[in-house]
């Protein structure tokens, strides 16, 4: 019973400690449904942590968004990717809450938009609103809910961020999930940290078997091992009301019953998500789509959200003494998993060497790289891997081989092309690729000078140089060429390319820029007659699509319309 309440205190003191001059009662929910989540923040994504919650929206688009408190919109963004349309409000005590993955806005903050949009003649567009244009009070109409960008389904993403545009986590402020359901424990695993360590008669990774108990919680089967070593361990979350497999909030490690870490999802910044390749095993999310926290902290790792760290949550075992590790893993709600591992301490001297591929390319953290050969070269900057690694480069005929994907970039590195025996004409239609499945290759932005094409990246891989010479499609969708389409409330059609993939579009009607809105996921333009820009009976619409090495196709069609 003593042990339960030490538990219990421990980790509402971490709460509170958390959440000390954080408002309770400032923002209110963004939308008028119940609160269920398909992401939680700090969730741990493809090079980045969550930043907010993802609040399902009932397989729904088009449900009212209202501001979370009183403030002004202080920025819009649209963009066909990411956030696609987003709004940011301003709030009187400092923070901002954000809301993305919008259909539409708020008829007075459409008007504003749409205004800019035609005068710029685009549909992306970023602005900045001043403190008066567009005001909001708690609970006003802001917009309404939609899946544009890069968004998996439709939802709301809402963020709080405070007065350094750090994400918060939302719960600390007072938004709350119902979650009655305990953590899930997806496996448990040893690293033997440096040349001398070892861990159950071996120097690599080893995943530890957990055996469940009648309480919840897990034993693990006792391990021997010996020098530095460190955990890891696999979990997420599940909230009442949804399948989704979330994000945990907090992780705590304790040796012999002192606090070795504690790693609470609250608060992060922009500037360091990317390091969460550093906090997974990245080698083993590539290979196994599983990621592991590790629960001790590497050199150069320089994470914010880890608190309470000794020794860098490192264990030091000694032969011939035993230890007891203890991990807690916990959600929001108080929901907590508990993990103990029994170690022996045995020093071994016939552990077979680690293994470790050695190669002529030997690249180090804080030491710029470049390799070049058959008119190929590859520069990595200082501070792009995470760790000194041997790098397996091959030098094609006409591809370079830069490594494998199982390891991460923090930085982008440069690849660069010779293409001084090409021609001009094929230098227009050549682009860098990288070469996916099936060496099918796929755009990587391309930066050309007349013998030499680079492209930045952040991604290993083999890469060579492709050509195009095929235009985009277009076709229309929801009307044809010479048709009435008085009772349409769109205009649509279909684009795609079969390569280089789309950079550009542009659609007028009768000589006038009319705004289309480009969903990506079903590679569709979108023209609302609600802008009230064509207001002729007969109309002659024209649009050029250009790809990325700018072939270009153009559709053009008449339709009619009754004036309004």
């Amino acid at each position: 019973m003593k042990s339960i309440l030490a538990v219990f205190l421990s980790f509402i003191s971490t709460i509170i400690l958390a959440q000390s001059n954080v408002p309770k009662d400032y923002f209110n929910n963004p939308l008028d449904v119940p609160l269920v989540l398909s992401g939680t923040f700090g969730e741990l994504r493809s090079n980045h942590f969550h930043s907010g919650l993802d609040i399902k929206t009932q397989q729904r688009q088009g449900l009212d968004v209202v501001a979370s408190a009183k403030g002004y919109v202080s920025r819009i963004n649209i963009q066909h990717y990411g956030y696609g349309k987003a709004l940011y409000v301003q709030h009187p005590n400092g923070y901002t809450t954000v809301y993305a993955h919008l259909k539409k806005f708020s008829p007075a903050i459409e008007a504003y938009v749409k205004k800019r949009q035609y005068a710029n003649e685009t549909y992306e567009i970023e602005l900045f609103p001043e403190a008066g244009e567009l005001t909001v009070a708690a609970d006003e109409l802001i917009a309404f809910s939609g899946n544009t960008g890069g968004s998996g389904g439709p939802h709301l993403h809402f963020e709080i961020r405070d007065g350094s545009q750090r994400p918060m986590n939302p719960k600390l402020f007072g938004i709350k999930i119902n979650d009655n359901r305990t953590p899930i424990i997806d496996g448990l695993y040893a690293y033997p940290l440096d040349d001398d360590a070892h861990v159950n008669n071996s120097r690599e990774r080893q995943k530890i078997n957990l055996i469940p108990l009648e309480d919840g919680s897990y034993i693990a089967s006792e391990i021997d091992a010996c020098g530095n070593i460190g955990f890891g361990v696999s979990s997420v979350d599940q909230q009442d009301g949804a399948p989704n497999r979330n994000g945990v909030y907090q992780i705590e490690a304790e040796l012999n019953g002192d606090r070795l870490l504690t790693l609470p999802f609250n608060r992060f910044s922009f500037a360091e998500t990317r390091h969460l390749n550093q906090l997974i095993d990245y080698e083993y999310y590539s290979k196994n789509r599983k990621r592991i926290q590790k629960l001790f902290v590497e050199n150069g790792n320089p994470l914010s959200l880890y608190k309470d760290v000794t020794n860098k949550g490192e264990l030091h075992i000694q032969d011939s003494l035993n230890y007891n590790y203890t991990i807690k893993v916990s959600d929001f709600s108080g929901n907590e998993r508990v993990i103990r591992v029994p170690i022996q301490g045995m020093q071994r001297s016939d552990i077979p060497p680690k293994k470790e591929e050695k190669t002529d390319y030997f690249a180090q953290v804080n030491q710029p790289f470049a390799a070049e050969a058959n008119g190929m070269d590859i520069y990595i900057p200082k501070g792009s891997l995470y760790k000194d690694t041997y790098l397996d480069i091959e030098f094609g005929e006409d591809k370079v081989k830069v490594h494998n994907d199982h390891t991460a970039l923090h930085k982008n590195i440069t690849i660069g092309f010779d293409v001084s025996t090409y021609s001009a004409e094929e230098k227009e239609k050549l682009f860098i690729a990288r070469l996916g499945y099936g060496d099918r290759p796929n755009y990587s932005s391309t930066y050309k000078k007349p013998k030499r094409f680079t492209t930045r990246t952040r991604t290993f891989g083999e890469y060579t140089l492709a050509s195009d010479v095929t235009p985009p499609k277009i076709w229309p969708t929801n009307f044809n060429d010479g048709q009435w389409i008085s009772n349409n409330n769109t205009l649509q059609v279909k684009i795609s390319d079969d390569l280089s993939g789309i950079k550009s579009y542009r659609a007028t009607v009768n000589g006038k820029f009319i705004l289309m809105e480009y969903e990506y996921k079903n590679n569709t333009l979108t023209h609302n007659f609600s802008d009230d820009v064509v207001n002729e009976t007969e109309n002659q619409l024209k649009i050029i699509v250009t790809d990325n090495v700018g072939n270009s196709n153009t559709y053009e069609a008449t339709f009619f319309r009754k004036k309004s």
